[in-house]
């Protein structure tokens, strides 16, 4: 089983996603979002819901080293999510300006690439949060822009080689 569930903010796609996998409990949860900071108290409040609704037999890990779980044996593996894995892989390759993006669009494509190659080979269950952001208007700045089309191409790649993908919308969920 390989799913992409994905939606808009506040959907309800992290609840749903975990919801998939509730009765694994050698599931592995996957947090790609940068740490919780003392000076962003509602970062900290999301990831501390996030963590309470967590079953206690999970384990977490914080990566954003996706291909080295995904080709390691195990179980199941929910990714939360892949919008944060891009934002952090857009900083690392420092793509969000004109200049940036020059030096560094072919790192990120690659990226990109062997994550969903590797989605693709895994033999572990998976459950991917995304976000949708291409539905609401476009961004004022190019850099917003970018992440917008590059959230698009990921999403696409991933729907490609996943089993099914579930759209959640105003908490509830259809299947695509």
């Amino acid at each position: 089983m390989k799913t992409l569930v994905i939606g808009g903010a506040r959907s309800g796609k992290s609840r749903y996603a975990e919801s998939l996998l509730l009765e694994r409990p050698d599931t592995t949860y996957v947090a790609t979002g940068y740490p919780a900071a003392e000076d962003d108290a509602a970062w900290a409040d999301r990831v501390a819901l996030h963590r309470a609704r967590r079953p206690s037999t999970w384990t977490v890990e914080e990566t954003l080293d996706l291909r080295a779980l995904l080709e390691a044996p195990g179980g199941p593996l929910l990714v939360d999510c892949m919008t944060l894995w891009l934002t952090r892989t857009m900083d690392r390759h420092d793509v969000w300006t004109e200049d940036g993006w020059t030096l560094g669009a072919a790192d990120l494509r690659t990226d990109v690439a062997a994550l969903a190659d590797a989605v693709a080979r895994s033999g572990r269950d998976l459950v991917l949060v995304t976000n949708e952001v291409g539905q609401g208007v476009v961004p004022a700045d190019a850099g917003t822009r970018r992440f917008v089309d590059e959230m698009g191409a990921l999403n696409s790649a991933l729907g490609d080689v996943v089993d099914d993908v579930v759209w959640c919308i105003a908490g509830r969920q259809v299947r695509l």
